[in-house]
């Protein structure tokens, strides 16, 4: 399934836009009632670092903000983070996609958006991870927290877990593995694992 929803998005995106609108709607009507009642008990006590951050769903993000937040990260950032567009018309359409879950971890004392993460959803019952964190934010534990944040708001729906990393890319291959217990379902070129993200 990865491999075929990263082929229609890079060759076909015409029908990839398509299939979003499909899986959001069914996705929707399979999860929407498990999935306010998982996001509103993240919100309230979450599973985040301190007091000093907030998860907003990308839905209640103002695109501009986030596709500021993408245009200040550094070009290395990009270098194995690829899973979408980032300009404003790509937030937008994210943001109306029932079965992207996407959050924002803001921080409260200046309004700075300190990560984004999110679960790729399918209305089959399959997420794929992803996470960035601002570079001004690094090293504070963020990635692993929102790793926790994606496995609890993904299997408390009833999602599995999906997940690429490069083992070149050692802070995302340290988060991804000190935030859960993963199942290396498959070894793929360019020194990358394709993971199942288990429960527990």
């Amino acid at each position: 399934m990865y491999e075929i929803a990263h082929l229609l998005r890079n060759r076909m995106p015409w029908i990839w836009r398509a299939v979003n609108v499909v899986n959001s709607a069914l996705f929707s009507m399979r999860y929407g009632r498990r999935l306010r009642t998982v996001e509103a008990k993240v919100r309230r006590c979450g599973q985040l670092p301190s007091a000093g951050y907030a998860v907003v769903p990308l839905r209640e993000m103002d695109a501009e903000t986030m596709a500021a937040f993408f245009a200040r990260q550094p070009e290395s950032a990009y270098t194995y983070f690829t899973p979408h567009g980032f300009d404003v018309l790509a937030m937008r359409r994210l943001g109306r996609n029932h079965s992207f879950l996407a959050y924002a971890i803001v921080d409260k004392a200046n309004g700075h958006v300190a990560g984004y993460c999110f679960n790729r959803s399918f209305f089959h019952g399959k997420g794929f991870r992803g996470r960035m964190v601002d570079i001004d934010y690094r090293g504070r534990g963020l990635a692993t927290m929102m790793n926790r944040l994606l496995n609890e708001v993904g299997f408390g729906i009833g999602l599995r877990l999906f997940e690429t990393v490069s083992k070149d890319n050692v802070a995302s291959y340290r988060s991804a593995m000190s935030a859960s217990r993963v199942r290396v379902v498959e070894k793929l070129p360019y020194n990358e694992l394709y993971l199942e993200i288990m429960k527990g």
